[in-house]
Parts: structure tokens; C-alpha cells; sequence
């Protein structure tokens, strides 16, 4: 070790401090030509510390007294400024009603019920986030930042499996802390959770720290810019003394710890769960892990000339709240990060924003509305209790036998009335039933909790109604406003609890780690936590419920079957199992075969038989080009169009990536050839003249190539094409001749029929001029003969008359008439 002559004195000081802990010194001291000595302190002495090194071993008693004293009465003074808070927090747990209240006013016995308006709320809360913030497939997605390609696709899905493994199956005290924070955090408003490396499990781990156990300043606004946090830590002394030989603590003597006084909050969840301490021998430790901004005596932050600054940096100070003695202090930054920024562990979940740094929750806005609402309630249970049980006035003459007793049904007392009528010495007071007023006003107050709260039941449907997707999402809508927003910032707070687990996993994961899932080994890199994946919560911040997902997918679904050419059917099938929870999807929807690359005899075959070919990189492209060239030449092709433009398109993809893959290895070559830093600089530039050669190489390889196939065709007598056009016009002229004759022939077919009709036409002329002559004939005879029978009727009829006239005037007896 050298010793400067010019060095500070704070350096000498605190290399004299160090050097008394060494007990040999090896050699004498010597000289260095500039005026210092170099000493020998033995193989076994090490005088550097790491950056990850408990600096507290490297610091004097009395520099660490200064510093415990310091941190403990600030934590003193920031505990103590949260008072209040504390008080309103511990009271407001009483609106629980977990436990019955025994009344004696104002009269024993009285009814101490408390109304269920404020567990209703949280138990509702509690059922309706847990299912949304932790699936049963996982509660991560990933999501590609930047252009996508199968290589970061594929990176993406390895950091969701192995995160919702992790967190589902490793990480096994992840959900029942979930779980737990879910009911705290809508009673005190504010929950955390705690992200760190365990040594102990050797894994990540991710703990609930109640609002209770993290103190802050009163000036705090957000855990980002807090000057100190303080995490309250109880431990045991066994697990305590594991941390001290394995080195993370100091290894230093402690007093048994005593017993200290709970906090108001820690005393009245006690008196919840019905539990007392009684045994006091278990010696639990509280420690104060303090993430504060400290000046280290020895540790200044520094300057490029080396010049102190002042600034104060992060660190990590554990002590023993029982003796003051600090365990721990820790640099709390990355050791490459030239800024010294504080590193994160705690993330803040908020239930409401507030007006401070701690949120509000359902204590803070429901507990005025939940202590009405248990007065009401009360109220109206003792109206109905006096009413069923009279009291009032009774003579002092009036004796009755175990007066002091209430009457049971069918009993019947021994009364001596003096006056000799009951009704005159008892008089009872005048109690009335419940009032409807009161009961109406409860309604009242229960209504508005919950529509607060959004625990109110939501009738989307009366009866057979049914009501269309669009009023559903209405009514879904307003009654999960409040809820919404809740959710949007537990989405925010988780958001950033995944993050720092990422970061975690790249900074711990080996290069590659191996983990068992089903279906078979699976394998995920350190490398592939980098910032092309983002890692977010899988519960949607705009969704709160599963009706309002459910209704979504099948809207959007619906819309897919109604245009399936604008959009995608398996992905609108896929979103709606998603939504309705149904696990392992691709068994129900496997996706489609990916294309394989083939060999170019299969690909000729599929070529001819009509089926698309697709070109890989990596083939052969010079082998495949000419296979399909030989092909292209044959005789079948020939007089294949189709199979002849198919080919030539197939040619093409391998054109293409032969030039880009020739391209690329040019570019990759001189860019090897360069420094790192040129690298980074020309990559852009070299990225655009690389497009450019690509396009400039595929016209040549073009151009041969047409070159050649026409050289190659030129060897037939005739074109394929144009043998096929000539006897595509023969049968056009073929076709027109066939038309034209029987154009012909139809037309002198109606020629002939027009013929044959009129011929037909004049012999049915002639006919009915013959039947209208007959027809004539026939009735000028009937006509005569009619009048000819007429007239000798007439005439008999006349000679009748006349013989009877005659008759008449020469009568039997001769006599005149």
C-alpha cells in the first residue's frame, strides 16, 4: 500500500483507522523515489472493497453512532408525522364489524350490529381485482417494442412463459401476498410491494409491505424523488444470526430485543383477529432498512478532478431499532451507472390518488357514510326491541311476583291491585314502532355507498329482455367508473412491479436457464430481458370485469363473420376464448402448418401440379434456378401457361435472396473491418447502400436470366405461344363459321314456317267462307220453310175459325142464332 505524503487528512485518518485493525506488518517500510513508502500487510489482508461490500465493516464506531442517531430520529419524527393517519386508520377498521359490540347505552342490552356496507365493499373489491390482476394462465404478456421479426417474436414468447412460470409455479409466495395486499390496500388506501434478490431462495421475490411497515417524510410525494423510506422488517433472532455469518450483516453482538409497543393500527388488527401475545420468548427483532441519500465520511461523491461535491448518494442503512447498532450499509445504485441513480424496490399501489403521498381508501370515503348507516341501523333494532318490550310506570302499591323479571310467552303472574283494576296502576311509556322515515334513509345511504363503490347490482336484463351489445356496454360502463380508474393505476403499479422482476432476471439469470413446463424442457436467455420486450400486466386498464370482455370479443367477433374478407376469423375466435378463460386455446385452434423448404424436384412437382413453391434462405439458389430453367425449357411447360408464370415467379424469389444474401456478406465483411464505434455510426448508411446494391444485383441476375430462357426457346421451330394463339384463332374462325351456318339455317327455317302459316292461313280463309255460305244457305232455307209453315198455320187457323163461326150461326135445332 503506498502512502502519500501530500494525502488529505481525512485519507490519512482513515487509512490510520484501517491500519489498526492489522495486526502484522511484513517488512520495513520503504521508500518510493517520489517521496512515499510502500508497506506489506500480508497476503491475507484485503484493503479494497467491492461495490456490493457491507460498508458499515469499513467505517469507525464513531462515524457509525453519528449516522444511527441520525437516521433513528428521523424515522422517529416521519413516524410521528403520520399520526393522524394512523388514528383514522385504526378507527376506521372498526367499521368492519368484524366483531359484536356489547352496549349499555342507552340501555343494556342494546343492539351493537354493525352495518356490512364497508366489508361488502372491500370483499367486492378484493373478489373482483384479484381475478383480473392474476389469471390462472399468468398475470404477464410481453409486447415487442419496435420492428418485429421471428427472432424477437420468438423472444417474447420465451419472456412470457418463463415470467407467468416464475410467478405461477417458482415465485410461490407471489399470489397469497397478492392476495393479502388486494384487502388492505381499499381500507388504508395504500399497499406496496417490495422487489429484491433473496440469497437465501437464490431467486427473485416479490413481497407485500403494508401501509403500516413503510414510513416516509412528511414531504414526500411519490417513492421516486423520497428522500428516505424506511421498511419496519421483523425478524427473528435465529434468521438474523443467519444473515450475520453469512456476511451480509455485521457480526456484532445484540441485545435481546424487548417488547415494544404496536402501533395503533397493529393493536386494533389484533383485536380483530382475536389474537394476544402471550409468549415472550421469541425474541423478534425490528429493523429499520432506511433507503436514504447519505454523505459517508471516506465515501464523498467525487468529481473528474477529484474534487468532493457534496452531493449526497444513495444507500441502503439496515440498524436494530432495539440497540441503534447499524447492521448494514450498502451502495444503492448500479455500479456502471456514472449518474448514481437510486435503484427501486418498492412499487406503491394507491386505491385513490389522495392528497398526499399515502391514497385514500374506503375507510377515508365510506366511513362517514358506514357510521350512519350502523347508527340508522341500530336505531331502528332498539325502536323494535322497546317496542316488543314495554317499559314504563307501575303504582307503589302494585305488587307483582318477580317483577324484576321480563314476561315469557304464556306466562300469566299473580298481581295484587289495590284499586282492583291492572289497567289504573300500570301506565307504560310511549315507545313507537320503527319509523319508515329512518328505514327509508337507510336505503338511502346504502344506495349511495354503493353506487360509490360500484358493489351495486347491475340489471342488465329484466326478464326475457334482452338488451342489444351496445346499451350492455352502457350500463357496464357507468356502473364501473370508480372501479375503472382503480383499476387503471393497480394496472400502472403492477406495470412497474413486472419491470423491476425483469430486471431482476437479467441481472441474476444464468446465460441460459432451463425450466421444466408442460410439454418439455424449455429455455430462456438472460439476454432476452432487454428493452426490445416490454413486459406489461395481461389485464386490460379500460376492462374491469368479465361480462365487459366477454361483451367486447363477441361484438368484435360478430363484426369478423359479418366482413370476413376484411378480417381475421381465427384471431376474432381466438380474442373470444381469451376472454371467456378457456386455457390452452391451440388445441382447440392448432395454428396453421409453417411452408418447409423443399428440394427442387418437389418443388417442379407442386409447380406443375399447380401449387405455390416458397424459396428459403440458406439454398442452393444456383442449383434450384437451373432445375426450374430445365423445367421451363421441356415441351410440357411449353404448352403450360400456367405452370410457365408460376415457375418464372418461383425463379424470381430465388433471384431475390441470392442477391440479398450476396449482399449482406459484402456489407458484413467490411463492417467487420471496422472499429465498434464506426460500426454503430455507419450501420444506418450502410443499412440504405446495402437496399441499393440489393436492387442494382437482382437486375443483372434478371436480366441473364431472361437472356438465357430466351436463348434457350429460341431453339424450338415454333413458339409454344404462338402455335397456341394460331389454334386458339382457328377455333375462333371455326366457331364463327358454325354460327353463321346456323344462322343461315335457322333463318330459312322461319322463312318456312312463315311459308307453311301463310298457306295454312288461306286454306282456313276459304273454309270458313264455305261454312258461312252453308251457314247462309242453311238459314235463308230455314227462313223460307219457317214462313211458309207460318202462313198454312195461319190459314188453318183461319179455316178453324171459320168452320166454328158457321157452326155457331146454324145450331142443332136450326135455329138462327
Amino acid at each position: 500500500m503506498a502512502i502519500d505524503r501530500e494525502m488529505p487528512l481525512k485519507e490519512q485518518m482513515k487509512f490510520d483507522m484501517r491500519a489498526e485493525e492489522v495486526d502484522i506488518m511484513e517488512g520495513d517500510p520503504q521508500l518510493d523515489a517520489d517521496g512515499g513508502a510502500t508497506i506489506n500487510f500480508g497476503p491475507e489482508v484485503q484493503m479494497s472493497e467491492g461495490h456490493t461490500e457491507n460498508l458499515a465493516d469499513f467505517l469507525s464506531e464513531g462515524d457509525l453512532d453519528v449516522i444511527s442517531r441520525d437516521l433513528v430520529e428521523a424515522y422517529e419524527g416521519d413516524k410521528d408525522s403520520r399520526e393522524e393517519w394512523s388514528s383514522t386508520y385504526a378507527e376506521g377498521l372498526d367499521l368492519l364489524g368484524m366483531k359484536y359490540e356489547e352496549r349499555s347505552n342507552p340501555f343494556p342490552g342494546a343492539s351493537g350490529v354493525s352495518h356490512p356496507l364497508l366489508a361488502e365493499s372491500v370483499t367486492q373489491f378484493q373478489a373482483q381485482s384479484y381475478k383480473e390482476l392474476f389469471p390462472a394462465g399468468g398475470p404477464v404478456k410481453t409486447q415487442v417494442m419496435g420492428m418485429t421479426n421471428p427472432q424477437v417474436e420468438a423472444q417474447s414468447g420465451r419472456v412470457k412463459e418463463f415470467m407467468n412460470y416464475q410467478l405461477t409455479h417458482v415465485m410461490e409466495e407471489y399470489e397469497p401476498e397478492l392476495d393479502q395486499m388486494l384487502f388492505h390496500l381499499p381500507l388504508s388506501g395504500s399497499a406496496f410491494r417490495k422487489i429484491y434478490f433473496d440469497n437465501t431462495l437464490g431467486r427473485p421475490v416479490s413481497k407485500f409491505v403494508s401501509s403500516e411497515d413503510l414510513v416516509v417524510p412528511y414531504e414526500a410525494t411519490d417513492l421516486m424523488t423520497c428522500a428516505r423510506i424506511t421498511h419496519v422488517v421483523k425478524m427473528m433472532s435465529n434468521e438474523l444470526r443467519k444473515f450475520q455469518v453469512s456476511g451480509f450483516y455485521r457480526d456484532i453482538d445484540l441485545e435481546d430485543p424487548k417488547d415494544d409497543d404496536p402501533s395503533k393500527v397493529k393493536e386494533k388488527i389484533d383485536e380483530i383477529d382475536g389474537k394476544k401475545k402471550a409468549y415472550t420468548k421469541d425474541n423478534v427483532h425490528t429493523l429499520l432498512e432506511m433507503h436514504v441519500d447519505l454523505d459517508l465520511p471516506g465515501y464523498e461523491d467525487a468529481n473528474e478532478a477529484g474534487e468532493e461535491t457534496g452531493i449526497s448518494l444513495p444507500y441502503i442503512v439496515t440498524i436494530e431499532d432495539n440497540s441503534g447498532e447499524i447492521l448494514s450499509i450498502r451502495r444503492n445504485w448500479n455500479e456502471q451507472d456514472p449518474l448514481k441513480i437510486k435503484k427501486q424496490y418498492f412499487v406503491h399501489y394507491k386505491f385513490l390518488p389522495g392528497l398526499g403521498f399515502y391514497g385514500f381508501g374506503l375507510i377515508h370515503m365510506l366511513g362517514g357514510l358506514t357510521k350512519t348507516a350502523t347508527s340508522i341501523l341500530r336505531q331502528l333494532i332498539d325502536a323494535g326491541t322497546l317496542v316488543n318490550l314495554p317499559a314504563g310506570f307501575k303504582a307503589r302499591g302494585l305488587r307483582i311476583r318477580d317483577d324484576d323479571q321480563p314476561l315469557v310467552p304464556g306466562e300469566f303472574r299473580d298481581v295484587d291491585a289495590p284499586a282492583g283494576d291492572i289497567r289504573n296502576s300500570l301506565v307504560p311509556l310511549p315507545y313507537k314502532e320503527p319509523s319508515g322515515t329512518l328505514f327509508n334513509l337507510l336505503g338511502f345511504v346504502i344506495e349511495s355507498g354503493k353506487s360509490f363503490a360500484a358493489v351495486a347490482d347491475m340489471k342488465l336484463g329484466e326478464g326475457n329482455e334482452v338488451n342489444p351489445v351496445g346499451t350492455t356496454m352502457a350500463l357496464l360502463e357507468r356502473g364501473m367508473k370508480v372501479m375503472s380508474a382503480i383499476h387503471k393505476r393497480m394496472h400502472m403499479a403492477q406495470g412497474k412491479e413486472f419491470k423491476l422482476l425483469a430486471q431482476l432476471f437479467a441481472e441474476t439469470l444464468p446465460n441460459v436457464y432451463p425450466y421444466q413446463v408442460v410439454g418439455g424442457n424449455q429455455a430462456v436467455k438472460a439476454q432476452d430481458f432487454d428493452e426490445r420486450i416490454d413486459v406489461i400486466p395481461v389485464s386490460d386498464p379500460n376492462i374491469f370485469s368479465v361480462t365487459q370482455r366477454v361483451t367486447l370479443a363477441q361484438q368484435q367477433l360478430q363484426l369478423a363473420q359479418a366482413a370476413p374478407e376484411m378480417h381475421s376469423l381465427p384471431e376474432a375466435y381466438r380474442r373470444m376464448y381469451e376472454a371467456m378463460g378457456v386455457q390452452n386455446i391451440e388445441a382447440l385452434m392448432p395454428p396453421p402448418p409453417q411452408p418447409q423448404p423443399k428440394d427442387p424436384a418437389t418443388e417442379n412437382s407442386d409447380l406443375l401440379a399447380g401449387m405455390p413453391a416458397q424459396a428459403f434462405q440458406g439454398q442452393n439458389h444456383d442449383a434450384h434456378i437451373a432445375s426450374h430453367f430445365s423445367l421451363m425449357t421441356s415441351t410440357v411447360v411449353k404448352s403450360n401457361p400456367m405452370a410457365m408464370a408460376n415457375i418464372q415467379a418461383h425463379v424470381m424469389q430465388h433471384i431475390s435472396l441470392k442477391a440479398q444474401e450476396e449482399i449482406q456478406a459484402e456489407v458484413q465483411q467490411q463492417m467487420m473491418q471496422m472499429p465498434p464505434e464506426q460500426q454503430q455510426m455507419m450501420q444506418q448508411q450502410m443499412m440504405m447502400e446495402m437496399q441499393n446494391r440489393v436492387a442494382e444485383r437482382e437486375a443483372e441476375l434478371i436480366d441473364n436470366f431472361v437472356t438465357e430462357l430466351e436463348d434457350a426457346l429460341k431453339d424450338s421451330t415454333q413458339d409454344p405461344l404462338v402455335e397456341l394463339k394460331k389454334e386458339e384463332l382457328e377455333l375462333r374462325e371455326q366457331d364463327m363459321e358454325r354460327k353463321a351456318q346456323e344462322a343461315q339455317l335457322k333463318l330459312e327455317l322461319e322463312e318456312r314456317k312463315a311459308d307453311d302459316r301463310k298457306e295454312t292461313d288461306e286454306d282456313r280463309i276459304d273454309q270458313q267462307k264455305d261454312a258461312l255460305a252453308i251457314r247462309s244457305a242453311i238459314a235463308a232455307e230455314k227462313l223460307e220453310k219457317d214462313s211458309k209453315n207460318k202462313m198454312m198455320d195461319k190459314a188453318e187457323k183461319i179455316t178453324a175459325n171459320l168452320e166454328k163461326t158457321a157452326a155457331n150461326i146454324l145450331n142443332p135445332n136450326g135455329r138462327q142464332q
